[in-house]
């Protein structure tokens, strides 16, 4: 059964990805957060205002987001999108342009808003949760989906893989963040 996984392992995973990125460095900031109001992940959000080492950046859109995220990479600035399943479809030809084709690696957590416990998601009553995985399947985009506080160790693997693939990954979030 899928359970919410809270914000303080989410924000220590995420700190330690950004270590690693910088070869075990604890320069400030550690890396960039990029992010679109997001009320599935709310509570790592609302977190990540207390979080020196880590920098947040509210955008407009995901498609703002996409072209911040690869003028920070192109910088030697690591980062990573926070985003909702929709702003995903939202965003779908900048994430081709610039993370695919642009061969730029971007990882994204994305928010499965309105999952519901009991169901797999690609079995979902809501479209924009049952889709989002066939959507980032026809794309080629590799990604995992976390269902529970075992599973945070996605994030470091899917940041890592972005960059060795130069180009998109992602890991859902099954559940709304506690």
């Amino acid at each position: 059964m899928p359970e919410s996984i809270p914000a303080p392992l989410i924000i220590d995973t995420l700190k330690d990805t950004f270590r690693e990125a910088r070869g075990g460095s604890t320069r400030d900031p550690l890396g960039w957060i990029l992010s679109v109001p997001d009320t599935h992940q709310k509570t790592v959000l609302a977190a990540l205002d207390k979080e020196r080492p880590l920098r947040v950046v509210t955008c407009a859109t995901e498609d703002e987001a996409n072209a911040i995220g690869a003028g920070l990479w192109i910088g030697g600035e690591p980062c990573m999108l926070m985003i909702q399943h929709a702003g995903l479809y939202a965003s779908v030809n900048t994430l081709r342009g610039v993370s695919m084709d642009g061969k730029i690696p971007m990882f994204y957590l994305i928010g499965l808003l309105s999952r519901e416990r009991d169901r797999e998601p690609r079995e979902s009553r809501h479209s924009m949760v049952r889709f989002c995985s066939p959507l980032l399947n026809t794309f080629g985009v590799p990604h995992a989906i976390m269902e529970g506080p075992d599973d945070v160790h996605f994030i470091p693997e899917y940041f890592r893989l972005s960059r060795e693939r130069r180009g998109p990954t992602a890991v859902l979030v099954g559940l709304e963040t506690s």
